[in-house]
This record gives structure tokens, sequence and C-alpha cells, in this order.
């Protein structure tokens, strides 16, 4: 195993490196360029835009400019904003563990939601509540993610509260004006959770209950049966082999709700990576954006690799 993930590190880095020639190619074949703004604007001198390209680098070549920005990449300098000229590394990182604790919560949630309904599903195959639980995934999984957090906030902050009923809030992170304990985040996390992870329930369920029929059928399980061991006790052996589809799901989930989590952050004003990359976008921040691209699909490439992982860990046939 250790000598497998060695290998699949080592693997990444031309991953890696052929993702930052595609990004850095396609952020500059954007129309408009990165000094659009400055172009446009009648207050800026035709030689105030000149000098700028060139104290950001911009008069070079494209090859060049690219292998300054990977020198900084592996050096942990991601350049700075062309907006506001901060760090781009330090508006990642102040950003990255809003985006992660939405994620995480929403990963355990849906999870905790799935696991068992999708395995007592399979147990109770053909009956009301199997038929109940695939009419749920049926529905939820052709929700858009953007306007079920839109129905939430109607439903539970303004209907609730025009009815004087407890209503949840609509967006940040906790109340301006004497909020901020935990009681007060944790209400503010409800919805943005819910709005991610209602969507990922139903793909977890149905991934839990077709596998989990596959195992009920196996031979293993019907001669455990036979000798005498209880249906539930059985299926509880199943349980564990059934779990490898799911593996592969959580591994790939993670860099999912990072893109997903773009449109939840901007609707609930969550100040995660998510709003930072579609305020980076209105405002043709170029080098903001690659960095959150390059960020973006390390998660992926991370995700696949749990995802391996996971497989030798959960199934001891599983050998690399």
């Amino acid at each position: 195993m250790r000598q497998y993930v060695v290998q699949r590190v080592l693997q990444m880095i031309p991953l890696i490196l052929g993702i930052t020639i595609l990004t850095f190619l396609l952020i500059h074949a954007v129309p408009g360029g990165p000094l659009s703004a400055f172009e446009l604007d009648p207050n800026i001198k035709p030689e105030d835009v000149e000098r700028i390209k060139r104290n950001l680098g911009l008069d070079k070549p494209l090859w060049q400019q690219y292998f300054i920005w990977l020198f900084g990449l592996l050096h942990g300098d991601l350049g700075r904003s062309l907006i506001d000229g901060r760090s781009v590394a330090d508006a990642i990182v102040s950003r990255l563990p809003n985006t992660l604790l939405l994620s995480v919560l929403a990963i355990v949630v849906e999870h905790a939601v799935a696991l068992p309904v999708g395995v007592y599903a399979a147990l109770r195959h053909r009956r009301l509540f199997d038929q109940l639980a695939n009419l749920y995934a049926s529905i939820v999984i052709a929700v858009p993610g953007f306007w079920l957090a839109i129905v939430l906030i109607l439903i539970f902050s303004v209907q609730f509260q025009a009815w004087g009923l407890p209503w949840l809030p609509s967006g940040g992170m906790y109340t301006i004006v004497g909020g901020g304990d935990i009681g007060d985040r944790l209400k503010h996390l409800i919805l943005p959770v819910a709005a991610l992870a209602i969507p990922g329930t139903a793909s977890v369920i149905r991934y839990v209950r077709s596998s989990m029929l596959e195992q009920l059928g196996q031979d293993y399980v019907r001669t455990a049966h036979a000798k005498g061991l209880a249906y539930y006790h059985a299926a509880y052996h199943a349980f564990r082999n059934s779990l490898l589809p799911v593996a592969t799901l959580l591994g790939l989930r993670l860099p999912t709700l990072f893109s997903g989590a773009l449109l939840v952050e901007v609707i609930f004003s969550w100040p995660g990576m998510g709003q930072l990359a579609y305020t980076a976008s209105t405002q043709r921040d170029y080098t903001l954006l690659m960095s959150l691209v390059v960020v973006a699909s390390a998660l992926v490439i991370l995700g696949n690799l749990l995802a391996d992982v996971l497989y030798g860990v959960l199934d001891p046939r599983v050998r690399y």
C-alpha cells in the first residue's frame, strides 16, 4: 500500500503540471484580458496602463509569464490580486477553513442520513420504505442545488419569520450585532449545510441500496443465513463490502462539494472559496482565478487518491 501511494503521488506531479499549463492558457484566452478594466476607464491614461502592465510582468512573452507564475507557485507564492493587490495565498487561506467547515459538515450529515436509509431500503426491498426511499432519491437528484437553496431560504427564513415561528438566518456566518457565539454560528450553518447535503443524500442512498442488494445476493450471505445465522447478522457482514462504491463516491464528493458550494456560498453570503471565486470572476481577477482552479484541481486528484486508499482499507482482498 505504501509503495502504491508513493507511486500515485509521483504520478500526480506531471498531472498537476499539465493542469497548470491548461489553466494558464485558458485564462489568458478569455476575451478582454486582465487589464480590460483599466483600459476601459477614461480616467486612466494609456501610459498608466502600460506602466501597470510592466509592473505586473504582462509585457513579457506568454511562456515567460507562465514560468514566472509556476516558479512562484512552487515556492508558495501565488502572486497578488490584480484588483486590490493583496496576496492570493492569504486570500485563499483565509477562506479555505470556511469552505472546509461547510463541506465536511455536509458530507457528515448526508452520510449520517443516507447510509442507514440506503441499508434499510435494501433490507426492505420492494416494500413501502424502499419505494419511498427511491421516490425521494429520484425527486431530490433532479432538483438544482441553487433552486433548493432559494426554497430553503423562502420557507425557513422568510415564511417562518412571517408566521411568527422560530426562523433561521438566510446569510452570513454569524449575526453582526450581538452574535458570534456557538449557537448563533450553528444557526447560520443549518441552511447552507442542508442545501449541500440534501442533494448528496440521493446519490448515497442509491449507491448504498444497490451495493447492499448485490451483497445480499452473494453466496456467503445465503450460506451464513442457511447455517442459522440471523438474517440481520448476515446483512451486517455484507455491509462492509457494500461500502466499496460509497468509498469511491466519498473520495470524489469533496471536490464536487467545492464546486457546488460556489452557488450555495453566493446565495447564503458565506465567505468561502466559492464566493471568492465568484467575486474573482466578476472582477476579472485572473491571478486569483488561476490559483483557485489549481487548488480545486489538486483537490480532485487528492479525492481520487483517497478513494483508492479507502478501497484497500475496506476490502482486504484489494492489494496494489
